[in-house]
Parts: C-alpha cells; structure tokens; sequence
C-alpha cells in the first residue's frame, strides 16, 4: 500500500512560498539608464522590497507612516487640526479682552 512519504516530492505551495517571501523579505533592484551619444540623460533607480509589514518595521522601514500619498487622511487631519487651534486662540484672545474689562474698576 503507497504512503504519502513514497512517490515523487512533493513541490513546495504557492502559500508556502510567500510566506517565506514575506517573513524573510524579497529584494529586487536594478537600475535604468537612457543615454544618447554616450550622454546620460535619464537614470532610474529601481528598489522593490517585498515583506510584511512587520518584518519592515523591524528593519526599520516605515516610511508609509508619514508619506502623505499613502495616508491622505492625515494631510486632512493635520489642516483641520491647524484650523481647530487658530480657533482656540481666536477665543482665548477674545476671552481675555472680555475678561480684563471686567476686571478694571470704573472710577465714580
């Protein structure tokens, strides 16, 4: 009767793959350069790290966290941030006008 263990090995699955991939990271990089009569005129820099989140933070990559084309919501949470505390001043400045009329004594 055939066991499992006879036979050909068995090839590794797709699920297997990446999640090797993506606790050890992938890296690719290559570089593009377009030259004419020896000049260069354009060059680009290609760098593709594929890994989870978590192994990229632990080596220190985390820059989606402050890049604001990958969070928009905080570029609008900064500005209405910016606007609540001009609003605050605005009421503070007026708060202490009200309150130093009320604190000078009117001479009769």
């Amino acid at each position: 009767m055939p066991t499992l263990s006879d036979g050909p090995p068995r090839s590794t699955g797709l699920v297997e793959v990446l999640d090797r991939v993506l606790d050890k990271g992938l890296v690719v990089a290559g570089d593009v350069k377009v030259s004419l009569a020896e000049v260069e005129l354009l060059t680009i820099r290609i760098r593709l790290l594929i890994c989870s989140i978590d192994k990229a933070e632990q080596i220190g990559l985390d820059w989606w966290r402050f890049d604001h084309h990958f969070s928009p919501g905080k570029q609008m949470l900064s500005a209405e941030n910016e606007e609540l505390k001009k609003q605050i001043r605005a009421l503070e400045r007026r708060l202490a006008a009200v309150t130093r009329r009320r604190s000078i004594p009117t001479v009769k």
